[in-house]
């Protein structure tokens, strides 16, 4: 992530331009790269995660995880990085959760996002985190994003 600056904020006027914001930060990211995703329900949290998704070579469905706690996009016989996208929200915490709980997705070879990340704030997954993304309501479709590179 050399030449980006630590902190920028965007300000995006629909979801097609939220979802640009994504893919301009997956440009900076690599597999074993972890991206925390911080706002309010209906903040374009996943929209954020779609459009980084298309950047990096995914073009199915992308859609929240919050009943399922993870999702990994994977594009079998390519170079395109696995994603995976964890949203933490029905969790109250990881420690009376399974160790394992994540091991799937936080690999070498993927990129993650993870949704609701204060729930992990003491996870070993910190170490790893490139950026943490803020995303804010602006009014109808916008959004303010700000994006906090480590």
């Amino acid at each position: 992530m050399s030449g980006s600056s630590p902190t920028s904020t965007t300000e995006t006027r629909d979801a097609a331009a939220t979802e640009a914001a994504g893919a301009a930060l997956a440009a900076e990211l690599a597999p074993g790269d972890v991206v925390l995703l911080e706002g309010e329900m209906g903040a374009g949290k996943t929209t954020f995660v779609r459009g980084a998704a298309r950047a990096l070579g995914f073009d199915g469905p992308v859609t929240s995880p919050t009943f399922t706690i993870g999702r990994r996009y994977e594009r079998p016989g390519t170079d395109a990085p696995a994603i995976s996208h964890i949203d933490l929200h029905r969790l109250s915490g990881l420690e009376d959760e399974d160790p394992a709980l994540l091991d799937d997705y936080l690999t070498p070879d993927a990129i993650a996002f993870v949704e609701w990340p204060e729930i992990a704030e003491d996870a070993a997954i910190l170490p790893t985190v490139k950026a943490r993304v803020t995303l804010e309501h602006a009014g109808g479709d916008a959004r303010r994003i700000t994006v906090s590179r480590r």
